[in-house]
C-alpha cells in the first residue's frame, strides 16, 4: 500500500508541476491569450436580452480584448435598437468594438452598427434605411363585406389610434407623425455621434433610402469593405493583438441572436397582434 501511495504522491507532484509550469508560460498580454469574440445579431430586433447580456458577459473578461458584432438585420423595434446601442457604447469603454455587416444591416442593424469603433461590409452588403416606419392595418372594408362591426370602448378618444376597425384621422396622422419625427431625430443623432459626423450630413440621406456596401464607404457609413475576417483581424489590429487572436464564436443553436422570424407576413403580424410599434425596419418589399 505504501508503494502505492507513494507513486500516487509523486504522480500528483508531476502534475501540479505541470500545471504550474502551463500557468507560468501561457500567454497571457498577446498572442494566442488575447481573444476576439464574435456576437451575431440575425433577423428583425425584437428581444436585446441576450445581445446585451453577452456583451456584459464579456466586457468583464480580461482575455477578451475585442468583440466583432456580426449583423444580419433588416432593423427591429426602436426601443431593442437602442439598447443594443447602448451596451455597444459601454463596451467600447474597455473593449475594442467593430462591426461586420453581412447580406444586410440596415435601418435598426445598421443603428447598432454605428455605435461601434469602426465598420466593416461586404460590397453588395445591403445597408442605410436611416429612418422610422409605423404601420398600421386597416380591414374596416372587409369586415363590411363579410358583415361583421367591432366596437371599442375606451377611455380616451386616442386610445385606439392604428385599430384595424377604422382609418386614422387627419389628427391621428398627425400625432403619430410626431412621434416618426422625434424618433427619426434621435436615429440622425446616433449615426451622428457615432460616425462623427453633423446632424445635417447624416439628415441628407436620412429618408429610408438603402445603400450598397460600396456606395456607403463612399458615403462614409462604413470604413471598410471586407467580411468576417477581415473583421476580426481589423478588432484585433486595434486592439493591439499580436500574432493570430483566439475567436469565440456563438453557438450554433444561436445563443447570443435577436429573435429571428421567418417571413415579412409574421413580422407584421407580431405587431399588429401586440400593438403598435415604432420601427427602425426596412420595407417588407427590399431584403
Amino acid at each position: 500500500m505504501s508503494v502505492v501511495k507513494n507513486l500516487l504522491a509523486a504522480l500528483g507532484l508531476v502534475m501540479l508541476v505541470i500545471f504550474i509550469i502551463a500557468l507560468i508560460i501561457s500567454p497571457r498580454g498577446h498572442g494566442r491569450g488575447d481573444k476576439v469574440a464574435v456576437v451575431k445579431i440575425e433577423g428583425v430586433i425584437f428581444d436585446p436580452f441576450e445581445v446585451t447580456q453577452t456583451l456584459e458577459k464579456y466586457a468583464k473578461r480580461e482575455d477578451i480584448k475585442a468583440v466583432v458584432i456580426r449583423i444580419d438585420s433588416p432593423g427591429g423595434a426602436v426601443g431593442p435598437s437602442q439598447e443594443i446601442y447602448r451596451a455597444v457604447e459601454r463596451l467600447r469603454q474597455t473593449k475594442t468594438v467593430v462591426a461586420s455587416m453581412g447580406a444586410v444591416a440596415a435601418s435598426g442593424g445598421y443603428y447598432v452598427a454605428a455605435a461601434t469603433e469602426q465598420i466593416v461590409a461586404n460590397p453588395g452588403t445591403i445597408t442605410g434605411s436611416i429612418g422610422v416606419i409605423v404601420e398600421f392595418m386597416n380591414a374596416s372594408e372587409l369586415l363590411d363585406k363579410v358583415g361583421l362591426k367591432g366596437r371599442v370602448i375606451k377611455s380616451g378618444k386616442f386610445k385606439d389610434i392604428g385599430s384595424p376597425l377604422r382609418d386614422l384621422t387627419t389628427e391621428e396622422a398627425g400625432l403619430i407623425q410626431a412621434v416618426v419625427n422625434d424618433v427619426n431625430t434621435q436615429f440622425v443623432k446616433a449615426v451622428a455621434n457615432g460616425r462623427k459626423k453633423s446632424f445635417e450630413e447624416v439628415e441628407k440621406i436620412a429618408d429610408g433610402r438603402i445603400f450598397s456596401g460600396s456606395q456607403a464607404l463612399e458615403l462614409g457609413l462604413v470604413d471598410k469593405l471586407g467580411d468576417l475576417k477581415d473583421a476580426i483581424d481589423l478588432s484585433a489590429k486595434l486592439a493591439g493583438i499580436k500574432g493570430i487572436p483566439e475567436v469565440i464564436y456563438p453557438a450554433k443553436k444561436g445563443e447570443m441572436l435577436t429573435s429571428i422570424f421567418g417571413s415579412a407576413l409574421t413580422n407584421n403580424l407580431k405587431g399588429y397582434l401586440s400593438g403598435m410599434r415604432v420601427m427602425y425596419l426596412l420595407p417588407n418589399g427590399v431584403r
